[in-house]
């Protein structure tokens, strides 16, 4: 059985047992965490929501939470002097699906 959720303003497919890593969220690591905004369930019978899925839940076990690799944003303007360096990490929080129910 699997699901599509919405977390972090993005559509992850998701079934029990998967790894995932998704934008922070504010859970302590080792506490569950429960998504209602769900798509799409599939398996023997696949359901469609209308936007979501009523009665549908996730559950998922956080892991850990993080940042992942350094990404360098440089601004440059031809003949005019300018630079700007900054560099961006960008925070996650990784799960393990535990279950998904109808």
């Amino acid at each position: 059985m699997y699901a599509v959720i919405i977390t972090g303003g993005k559509q992850v497919k998701v079934s029990a047992g998967q790894e995932i890593y998704v934008e922070k969220l504010d859970v302590e690591a080792g506490e569950n965490y429960t998504f209602t905004e769900v798509l799409m369930v599939g398996g023997e019978q696949t359901v469609i929501g209308t936007p979501l899925v009523e009665g549908a839940t996730v559950t998922a076990k956080v892991v850990k939470h993080g940042r992942g690799p350094k990404i360098i944003v440089f601004k440059y303007k031809i003949r005019k002097n300018y630079r700007r360096k900054q560099g961006h990490r960008q925070a996650y929080t990784k799960l393990v699906i535990e279950s998904v129910s109808l």
